[in-house]
């Protein structure tokens, strides 16, 4: 039958076929079933010619609807949220038949432009019609060149999105269908790239979704000046990209459910400086309530370098490359307002060591953050923590060392990068003492070069993550610990052989990346081993999101980090250990301090 054309219907009925053949979009609010229209035309007496129409009206609603619905297997699926409908694609993780839909650049706050440019987010607004949710949103606005050159070191095959100041918005991966009221665990990735860099494009949440039947959310946040320019006081508190990040965690509890989850049933997890985040949310007043577990990787708030002391120098070091006028902060930020994103770009690329970080500005951080620690004034919620076994093995120094590095370093290159790191190493007597404890006196270039990179990643990552640790276990909190130690081999291929699991490594496993069909693609298949390291390592993150447990069926058990500093050793195999990195955490924390302890007490007896 072609709609409208049956003249044994009632003219009546034929317009109301026509209709729906024309415009389909008008039956789509009806909510009814067969059995609610005929019931209903019962009721009310409709006789039987009309009780015929009505049925075939109703057939013709349920064919169309049913039409659609192969429409959007097709197309992408479509999802109704409270700010309007979305649009998505389907994809398919290898070794998996489940599909996932995803949805990619929803915003959840309005674009922090003009006005709201050092503002805290906005919450965004309804759309009409359906959105385009198949394309990658924007970076937030940073330097493109260096993660083209990320991905191409990574072996990574991705498309880079351009990047802008209309940069807050998700992306979403979800196992569970359109109207499902699913209830699944929902993870929420925080990207790391010291608050500078990266972005949502660069990972792909649907292997772990797939994989761990739970919903992957991927954010975005300001980053560098625009995200956490400060003057110190109420012109430019700072920390907006940490407020984005909040106003990402809100939106989740407010919205997931529409995409299967369960609000009340979230991880945030994050690497570098996205573990430092994950750390500081679990700090934050802010973020009370709005996730039940943690996760951070190679990233914590206990690192010492992680707040800037004098955010108000570095503001008028701005102002003075841009030529503001900077007798006031109010003059300050209103010159700052007015640079253009072309200006930004050129004060990153033409003045690299002017960076941007976290400042206690008294609202997401009210206090220092080792006093908050100590108070034990924080959620305490269960925690994953740790780090990769060579933390500083070759993706951090090839930032921050000069050219030849990997060939060897003497003392006179390695200062300077370790007091910019750790100022307190500008005492000479602080300086001997590490200096002694890591490098001995050996003259050898290739030692001085390990004792280096071992020294930046105790005091960059591998005491903080202990330190982290602690806090909570000391609070009374769950606390599962961890050191990566397996090297991806097609990232191992183009490094010196000296290099073990680095900084960032882990990621690959976390997110599945053996079995990844979408966006971004491996450029070599990894060995099955690796493959069942990628099945392992999802399932202890998914188990973790599920129930505040990594331990499950199949998986060597994970202790819990107690009196004995218990942590789970990760690798082709996995196996339980204690006292991570014992030695040069009792020297840090305990031995260092004493013997500066007791040198300001011997040098101030002899002044008396």
């Amino acid at each position: 039958m072609v709609y409208g054309t049956d003249t044994s219907l009632p003219v009546f009925i034929q317009k109301n076929l026509k209709l729906c053949s024309e415009d389909e979009q008008s039956f789509y609010g009806f909510g009814m079933t067969w059995g609610t229209l005929v019931n209903a035309h019962s009721a009310v007496g409709l006789n039987t010619h009309a009780m015929r129409g009505s049925v075939v009206l109703s057939l013709c609603i349920l064919i169309q609807l049913s039409l659609q619905n192969t429409a959007k297997a097709e197309d992408g699926p479509v999802l109704q949220t409270k700010l309007g409908a979305l649009k998505g694609e389907y994809v398919k993780a290898k070794g998996k038949d489940t599909v996932v839909h995803s949805y990619l650049g929803v915003p959840f706050a309005k674009p922090p432009v003009g006005p709201l440019r050092f503002s805290p987010p906005q919450p965004a607004e309804k759309w009409d019609g359906v959105r385009d949710a198949s394309k990658q949103p924007f970076m937030c606005l940073q330097q493109k060149q260096l993660i083209v050159d990320l991905a191409a070191n990574l072996s990574m095959n991705v498309e880079i999105p351009e990047s802008s100041e209309d940069c807050l918005y998700l992306n979403i991966y979800t196992p569970s269908k359109p109207g499902a009221n699913d209830k699944l665990p929902v993870m929420i990735w925080i990207h790391g790239g010291g608050f500078s860099s990266c972005s949502a494009s660069l990972f792909d949440g649907h292997v772990l979704a797939a994989y761990q039947d739970v919903v992957v959310v991927l954010i975005q946040y300001r980053l560098g000046l625009l995200g956490f320019f400060s003057t110190g006081d109420e012109h430019a508190p700072g920390n907006y990209g940490l407020l984005d990040q909040v106003a990402a965690l809100r939106w989740v509890q407010e919205n997931i459910h529409s995409f299967g989850g369960d609000p009340g049933s979230v991880t945030i997890f994050g690497e570098s400086a996205g573990g430092i985040s994950v750390s500081l949310h679990v700090l934050s007043p802010l973020s009370a309530n709005l996730f039940h577990h943690a996760i951070a990787e190679s990233g914590t708030a206990a690192m010492d370098a992680i707040l800037n002391p004098n955010p108000l120098a570095l503001a008028q070091a701005v102002g003075n490359i841009s030529g503001c006028d900077i007798s006031s902060t109010k003059k300050i930020v209103d010159c700052v307002m007015q640079l253009t994103e072309e200006d930004i770009l050129k004060i990153a690329m033409e003045h690299p060591m002017v960076g941007f970080g976290v400042t206690m500005d008294g609202q997401f951080i009210p206090k220092p953050v080792a006093e908050l620690f100590q108070s034990h004034e924080f959620n305490k919620v269960p925690l994953i923590t740790g780090i990769t076994d060579d933390e500083w093995g070759y993706v951090m120094p090839n930032f921050f060392s000069p050219p030849g590095w990997t060939d060897g370093m003497d003392m006179e290159q390695i200062l300077p990068i370790l007091t910019m790191f750790n100022p307190t190493l500008q005492d000479q007597l602080v300086a001997e003492l590490v200096l002694n404890e890591y490098l001995g006196t050996s003259p050898d270039r290739t030692k001085i070069r390990d004792g280096f990179r071992e020294i930046m990643g105790d005091f960059m990552f591998n005491i903080p993550a202990r330190k982290l640790a602690n806090y909570h276990r000391d609070a009374g909190a769950p606390v599962y610990v961890y050191e990566f130690q397996h090297p991806p081999s097609i990232l191992q291929k183009k490094r010196p052989s000296f290099v073990g699991s680095d900084h960032t490594d882990e990621i690959v496993f976390v997110f599945g990346s053996c079995f990844a069909d979408g966006h971004i693609k491996l450029k070599e298949e990894l060995s099955e081993e690796e493959n069942e390291l990628c099945r392992t390592v999802m399932a202890y993150w998914g188990n973790f999101a599920c129930t505040g447990s990594p331990n499950g069926p199949g998986l060597t058990h994970w202790p819990e980090y107690e009196d004995e500093a218990e942590y789970l050793a990760i690798g082709l195999e996995q196996k339980d250990g204690k006292n991570l990195k014992g030695k040069h955490y009792a020297f840090m924390t305990q031995t260092l301090p004493d013997l500066i302890r007791q040198s300001q007490e011997k040098r101030e007896r002899s002044e008396l």
